[in-house]
């Protein structure tokens, strides 16, 4: 092969253990698609959707939790049925970002509250992440879908007195 390469009127070196990638989303809010010229340049790789679940769950056992299985499926059927059943909005985010928010969230109240039932753990930090970001008329439907996904979890009520008195 070539030994070296013109960029920009500048003679370059090319080192061979060298490799660019691109890997686009172009579907996602924000992204925009590759030039046709620049594509070309590129060898096209096909990807998969990863497994969430199985994702949620190792990182789950890996932050304590020993119910892990089924509170990832949880997280996952969470964000399916919130995906078919709430408004669309370009806010709403419900693939691999949104679920990592969702585990750590979990992770850090399972750090802070270790003996707490971890359902009601993983109820909190699925409302704690997804309630501030939904529209009001999507409220009841979210509240609904939890409701189906954790039934006969009730949460505490939370203590906003060091707040309230700060304000």
């Amino acid at each position: 092969g070539e030994e070296t390469f013109i960029f920009e009127g500048t003679e370059l070196n090319i080192d061979q253990s060298c490799a660019v990638f691109i890997t686009m989303n172009p579907g996602y809010a924000g992204r925009s698609e590759l030039p046709d010229n620049l594509k070309a340049l590129f060898r096209t790789v096909a990807m998969m959707v990863p497994d969430y679940a199985m994702i949620a769950e190792i990182m789950l056992y890996s932050s304590g939790f020993v119910n892990a299985r089924p509170l990832s499926v949880k997280i996952v059927a969470t964000y399916t049925l919130c995906s078919e059943q709430l408004s669309s909005q370009a806010h709403y985010d419900y693939g691999m970002r949104a679920v990592k928010s969702v585990l750590t969230a979990a992770a850090n109240l399972k750090l802070k509250y270790p003996d707490t039932d971890e359902a009601i753990l993983m109820l909190r930090s699925i409302n704690d992440v997804n309630l501030p970001k939904f529209l009001g008329h999507d409220l009841p439907l979210f509240a609904g879908i939890t409701s189906d996904l954790f039934p006969g979890i009730t949460l505490p009520e939370p203590d906003y007195g060091i707040l309230t008195d700060a304000i």
